[in-house]
């Protein structure tokens, strides 16, 4: 959908009048949706003093420069482009403070929501009687037929009953990407806001403390203008990983309780590597012949421990890291040579520990590799998110 020229004496006459909402697009490769949905904007918000702050993540298709491009014709449209840092709820939050409108509204720029439903959102919101508005794929009156995604229908419902029990509030679509409120109570609490994760309303039900006033209204969810979708594979990860933010991130940073949950898959990774290396790949002719079962045992646990660090590595660039991702072949090369290095005294105490502890203590060999594990957990999620995936 191409831009056409929006009238400069529609922008002078909202020049003259105090901003009313501010519309806040997350975007990651949308150069083509942006131009479209800013005369969308123009035509639904006819009469109220907006600006849209569109809000991307370094995108390689040049949605920032388009913004750009789109800004120098029409200063309601503003830029922030993000360098080194992703993700939609983040976005959103660095988005809605950025701006002086005294109501702002978050929704997406691939034209799955309708801009048509703006302004009954903001006359909910200023009217007094309602804390925010969203819109809601599951309300009575909306549909979900041109999104055409009968699995993601379903997924969502049941993404919706779990988020409603951990909100404690009781609305049809708290996964919703598309909502107003006022600017004041967002910034009030913004600082306890996890941004994890892409549901960003489910963060704000979930952290404000007063009770919300909420009006819902229905939507017609319609299927993405152009483009592809960028709810990968890790999109229910995503979604427990906001859930266990909420519950138990303030007593255990949730990054590094993601690096533990795949250092515990790691250990089965481990574990069934060792008996491989014990049981096929050198058998008892080892034990027994040329090598002592002491060195058969301390060669088996480190080719299988640097089998489990290879796996940590891809399991924590998909996931732990997923707003820092490494692509491509050359990076994630290099990535994992870092995330080697950085492991090395990890995997030297762990094995080194599950060695003593397996010939000099006597303990059980998984048990000592397990111990192994845990002792080395803790310097190698130091090290690796500074080096690997942070910034020297």
């Amino acid at each position: 959908m191409d831009m056409t020229p929006i009238s400069l004496e529609k922008t002078a006459m909202a020049a003259e009048r105090p901003l009313e909402l501010a519309v806040v697009l997350p975007t990651y490769n949308e150069r083509k949706n942006i131009g479209g949905m800013v005369e969308r904007l123009d035509k639904a918000l006819a009469g109220i003093a907006w600006e849209v702050v569109i809000v991307d993540d370094n995108s390689p298709d040049g949605t920032a420069d388009e913004a750009r491009r789109l800004a120098l014709a029409d200063p309601r449209v503003r830029c922030i482009q993000r360098i080194g840092r992703r993700g939609l709820a983040s976005a959103a939050i660095e988005g809605m403070c950025s701006t002086a409108a005294p109501v702002v509204a978050v929704m997406d720029a691939d034209h799955q929501h309708d801009p048509e439903l703006l302004p009954q959102m903001l006359a909910a919101v200023t009217s007094g009687d309602y804390d925010l508005a969203y819109a809601s794929r599951f309300a009575e009156g909306s549909s979900t037929e041109e999104w055409g995604r009968p699995d993601r229908v379903k997924a969502s419902g049941f993404a919706n009953r779990l988020a409603n029990k951990v909100t404690g509030v009781e609305l049809s679509d708290p996964m919703s990407g598309y909502f107003m409120l006022r600017a004041e109570l967002l910034r009030g609490d913004a600082h306890k806001l996890s941004g994890v994760g892409f549901k960003i309303l489910l963060d704000i039900l979930a952290t404000v403390e007063q009770p919300l006033r909420v009006k819902e209204l229905p939507m017609n969810f319609a299927a993405r203008a152009e483009g592809e979708s960028k709810l990968d594979q890790t999109v229910i990860f995503e979604f427990l990983i906001g859930l266990y933010d909420k519950w138990l991130g303030r007593i255990i940073p949730t990054r590094f309780a993601l690096f533990g949950t795949v250092g515990a898959m790691g250990v089965v990774v481990q574990l069934g590597a060792l008996w491989v290396m014990l049981h096929l790949v050198f058998g008892e002719r080892f034990v027994y012949g040329n090598w002592s079962e002491s060195t058969t045992f301390n060669v088996a646990n480190t080719v299988a421990a640097v089998v489990a660090m290879s796996f940590n590595f891809v399991l924590n660039n998909e996931l732990t890291y997923s707003d820092k991702r490494l692509r491509g072949f050359f990076p994630l090369l290099k990535g994992w040579a870092q995330f080697a290095l950085t492991c090395a005294l990890g995997l030297l105490t762990n094995v080194g520990s599950a060695y003593v502890l397996k010939t000099m203590i006597g303990l059980p060999a998984f048990v000592a590799v397990i111990a192994g594990i845990v002792l080395g957990s803790v310097w190698n999620f130091a090290l690796s998110s500074k080096f690997v995936w942070g910034k020297y």
